[in-house]
């Protein structure tokens, strides 16, 4: 099958006195806002063409299909056909989900702490099978135990509806609540509800209050720049209702007394550009997690829960640089917060009444390995003082374990099973270091059998990220076990951009820093290649979202260093992207990439990297680029139109696009339907490794025969 050939219709660009053409245009629906709710409206042409190229990659990669099917059977036989996480206490009750054998979505439950029959509260299973894609936000109960709500997302575009159900009948007991963002929270009065609004493009914008059961729809907040982002939640103490506004600079943290729900929101500490701040209520006090001061890696501060402006914080857990806090948890009893230093997690712990030099007075919940990852959960209950965590590697499934912070007593509650069978021992754990153009050390982890040869025989898949300060921990993926077992090294390259080494390494790899996060992936590649862990030109890169932007990235810097790409919803039209305000995420975004609309060095910088924009006539890899139709973050048009001009202008290949057609950012729902899409993803590295060898072998041939 032969690809498809896009009709090219140029659409001249002029922007800061530059100019540039896009011969793809056309392939955004000028009503893209009503595709994401509905995308049986998308124009029957790009429908059309997003077929062909479906059908196209289908084609290429026909020959794989069985070991496509051979990997998702391994990765399905990995998952236990019945499982249920650990209850988490509240009151009476203790709240837990289970899947039933075999089945793609949940059930929520609760059972009484006393003991007693099972109760069920949603059963997630069912509800999806009425539709072809099914996702919740959030579900929560109410603090009096009677209602049931969640946010139900039927297409993929994450725009939720909210329901509101009663535990006593069984019945959705209030008018849904439409177009929000999925954020919700519930006074503790169990009588109101708030929730944010997602307008006509896509953005949270608002935050409204009703009564639980339905009512007026009261404006609580009206969020006025366009770049910032609305989240709302519930203080563990169940004192406040906490409002946050910002965006990846900046933020605000207003405050609604929980035993006033109906007050008008204060502003705790008015925003200042460049910091941030959050608020954990701890008794009398907040406890303040910021950057104020110049913490970059953070500090934790206290203030006086009726007086929370700036200049009352003191305080509480010092600055100290390389020691990155994550985040803090409070029971009345105790404060626990995570911190990241060299690349792992640390979680510390100390009492209410605790004085002086906190850090040498707190006990520590550390692991002893090379890499790991630490998850805290949090405490249990605020009166309580149980903390719940959770311990992974790469080569260790996932251990919950509840720590009593008084007794320092540790229970194991759960080890996530692997029911065809796991053996650690069989494999082993590396943090190698590959060293920057720069000068930077990069962390790199590393999967693979013991006792793997290190001769660069091995094929090599190098996964990153690098944007937003997202760490890329190193956690325990069964999937990846299917790569590892046919002889693969899985890496993780914990490039700039991330915050694997603290809140800096992700400054140094965004705006005007943003290629180090480039060329540090790069770095890691080769690093890898020189010590054996795989070869130049043996190598398959992957990354999803902004990740797809570092794979278009990389390909265009440097396609020689790989046997193939994958790119999942990747974000590679940047310069158009972040040129369109009409988009979700653009304005909220300019602080991380640049404005290039009002800024000329942002322009061409993005300009500069954009994948999109520097694609050049020279050999690339086989690249695959999957996409979701109602994507509202990184919008289908974006990998179909990376692929056209891949095919007109590069040379190699081949160019694959797989646009999901009813699915969004996350990919199909569903625990074992989203697998599909991982399995496509290592057949296609498979394939692409397979091909590469051929070729070799080819040239080689041809070089004997000449």
């Amino acid at each position: 099958m032969q690809p498809p050939i896009p009709k090219r219709d140029p659409k001249i660009i002029t922007q800061l006195g530059r100019t540039r053409t896009d011969n793809y245009a056309w392939m955004k629906d000028e009503n893209w806002q009503q595709v994401l709710r509905d995308p049986s409206v998308l124009r029957p042409d790009i429908a059309a063409y997003l077929k062909e190229e479906n059908a196209y990659a289908e084609s290429v990669l026909a020959d794989v299909e069985p070991l496509r099917a051979e990997l998702l059977k391994e990765m399905i036989g990995r998952v236990p056909p019945a499982d249920s996480s650990v209850p988490w206490p509240d009151g009476p009750w203790e709240y837990y989900s289970r899947f039933e054998e075999g089945a793609q979505h949940p059930l929520h439950a609760r059972k009484p702490r006393a003991g007693g029959a099972e109760q069920i509260l949603l059963d997630v299973d069912a509800l999806a099978k009425q539709h072809e894609y099914y996702a919740l936000a959030a579900a929560r109960h109410s603090d009096d135990h009677k209602l049931y709500v969640y946010a139900e997302d039927v297409q993929g575009s994450e725009v939720y509806r909210i329901q509101v159900k009663d535990l006593e009948t069984g019945e959705l007991c209030a008018p849904a609540v439409e177009s929000t963002a999925g954020s919700f929270v519930l006074s503790p009065d169990s009588q109101w509800l708030f929730w944010v609004y997602r307008d006509e493009n896509g953005r949270p914008s608002r935050i409204y209050r009703r009564p639980l059961l339905g009512g007026e729809d009261v404006l609580v907040f009206d969020e006025p720049d366009a770049g910032f982002f609305l989240h709302i939640g519930v203080s563990a103490s169940k004192k406040w209702i906490v409002i946050e506004r910002g965006d990846h600079d900046t933020n605000e943290t207003l405050l609604i007394p929980a035993a006033d729900p109906c007050a008008t929101p204060q502003v705790a500490a008015p925003l200042v550009r460049g910091e941030r701040y959050s608020f954990t209520h701890w008794n009398d006090r907040f406890i303040v997690l910021t950057n104020a001061g110049g913490a970059v890696d953070f500090q934790l501060m206290q203030t006086p829960d009726i007086a929370t402006d700036r200049v009352n914080w003191t305080p509480f857990v010092p600055y100290k640089a390389g020691h990155y806090i994550l985040g803090a948890s409070a029971s009345a009893g105790y404060l626990a917060w995570a911190e990241r230093q060299d690349g792992n997690v640390q979680i510390s712990i100390v009492p209410h009444d605790v004085t002086g030099d906190i850090r040498t007075q707190a006990a520590t919940i550390a692991m002893d390995e090379a890499a790991f990852d630490l998850t805290m959960l949090g405490a249990l209950e605020y009166r309580g003082s149980v903390l719940r965590y959770i311990y992974e590697s790469p080569t260790t499934p996932a251990h919950w374990y509840d720590y009593d912070m008084k007794t320092g007593e540790r229970v194991l509650r759960k080890v996530r099973d692997v029911p065809s069978g796991h053996d650690p021992a069989q494999y082993e754990t590396r943090r190698l270091f590959a060293t920057a153009p720069d000068g930077e050390s990069v962390p790199i982890t590393v999967l693979m059998r013991r006792g793997a040869a290190l001769d660069g025989s091995a094929p090599l898949l190098l996964y990153g990220y690098g944007s937003y300060g997202i760490a890329m921990d190193a956690s325990f993926s069964t999937s990846v076990l299917s790569l590892v077992d046919r002889g693969w090294i899985y890496a993780i390259a914990h490039i700039r951009g991330g915050s694997e080494k603290g809140w800096n390494w992700f400054l140094e790899g965004r705006g005007t820093k943003k290629p180090n996060t480039f060329t540090d992936f790069i770095a890691c590649g080769r690093y890898l290649a020189a010590n054996g862990y795989g070869a130049e030109g043996r190598i398959v890169a992957h990354g999803g979202s902004a990740g797809g932007l570092l794979m278009g990235a990389v390909a265009n810097m440097a396609p020689e260093l790989f046997a193939g790409i994958a790119a999942q919803v990747p974000f590679v039209d940047m310069l158009n992207t972040m040129s369109d305000v009409s988009l979700p995420l653009t304005p909220p975004e300019w602080p991380e990439w640049g404005n290039p609309l009002e800024d000329p060095a942002a322009y061409d910088l993005i300009a500069s990297y954009s994948p999109y924009d520097n694609i050049e006539a020279k050999e690339y890899p086989p690249i695959l680029a999957m996409g979701g139709l109602s994507d509202p973050r990184v919008t289908y048009w974006e990998p179909a139109k990376w692929i056209a001009k891949l095919r007109e202008v590069a040379k190699g290949g081949p160019f694959l696009c797989r646009i999901n057609m009813g699915a969004g950012h996350g990919g199909s729902s569903g625990r074992f339907k989203r697998l599909e899409e991982v399995a496509l993803v290592q057949a296609f590295a498979i394939w692409a490794m397979g091909r590469k060898s051929l070729l070799r072998v080819g040239v080689e041939r041809g070089a004997e025969r000449g």
